[in-house]
């Protein structure tokens, strides 16, 4: 029966053309290798490589083995991979809080993703604000959360995975709607605008600060608590808005997004519990680090 072994020294030595070589990369001296690769000419009735004092070569029959045998050692790697993942698999259920307007990018990748890598873990995603996601994940009603940046909270670690730009959101009939140039914030002074309430304070104060620097004062005629809420009604002619730029992806037929001039962003910051090593959480917190934006 050929072994596994002989025909790791054979690949070895055919690739190399020379024992010394392949031996060196076996970690093996020359006798047993040479040894080995008797064996399997033995064993197959044929001779695999012509040999000299000075080279070594492969003949037709060691020509036609040698892919064959290649695939052998690829298939008997893969198995063992297979064998490992299934002793290994990773299962349990993760919740996974987050605020509203990571659902137009950040969300749809993170599930399609965990779906692919980690199927045998149940991820659960809940809409939640992001105070209510602070107060939830000491008591394990969350296991990671995707929130706004804030205030450091003991026990719990978090780290920047998203940042954006903001855009101008106008319906299709509005003036701006139509003009090819980058807004100037300048514009909306005086427009009826729709405004983040302070339930939704880091994109409320966010935009207070932007216009503050911009010396813009604009005519706010709603305080909404969600981006989808302040969509619905720069759709039916409100006012205006800035939102996430992303937030193009909810589809409402009736906005148009428009670029703005400004220099400011948007983050998205992961959190979790410090002192949580639930093998699950700890994967699909990889998954989620490994979408981070570079800094």
């Amino acid at each position: 029966m050929i072994g596994f072994t002989q025909l790791r020294c054979f690949v070895a030595v055919a690739t190399e053309l020379h024992f010394g070589r392949a031996a060196l990369l076996l970690h093996m001296t020359q006798p047993p290798l040479s040894r080995q690769i008797q064996l399997l000419e033995d064993h197959l009735g044929v001779v695999l490589l012509q040999r000299t004092s000075r080279s070594v070569s492969l003949t037709p029959a060691g020509t036609a083995f040698l892919g064959e045998a290649r695939k052998l050692l690829e298939q008997s790697e893969r198995a063992v991979q297979v064998a490992r993942r299934a002793a290994n698999m990773l299962s349990g259920s993760v919740t996974i809080g987050f605020m509203g307007s990571a659902a137009y990018s950040f969300i749809p990748k993170l599930a399609e993703l965990a779906q692919i890598e980690l199927p045998n873990i149940d991820v659960i995603f809940r809409e939640m604000t992001t105070r209510d996601q602070w107060e939830a994940l000491p008591f394990g009603r969350i296991d990671l959360g995707i929130i706004r940046p804030g205030p450091k909270h003991e026990g719990q670690e978090s780290i920047c995975i998203d940042k954006g730009d903001l855009a101008l959101a106008v319906s299709r009939n509005h003036p701006l709607a139509s003009r090819r140039q980058v807004v100037a914030l300048k514009q909306l002074e005086d427009l009826p605008f729709i405004m983040y309430s302070q339930v939704g304070w880091y994109f409320h104060d966010l935009l207070m600060a932007m216009f503050e620097r911009a010396k813009v004062k604009p005519r706010y005629v709603q305080f909404m608590d969600q981006t989808h809420a302040i969509l619905s009604l720069v759709s039916a002619g409100m006012g205006v808005a800035i939102v996430p730029e992303d937030a193009r992806n909810a589809c409402f037929e009736n906005v148009v997004f428009k670029p703005i001039q400004s220099q400011t962003q948007y983050e998205s910051h992961a959190i979790w519990r410090v002192d949580d090593y639930d093998p699950a959480i700890s994967a699909v917190r990889e998954l989620v680090l490994r979408q981070r934006v570079s800094s």
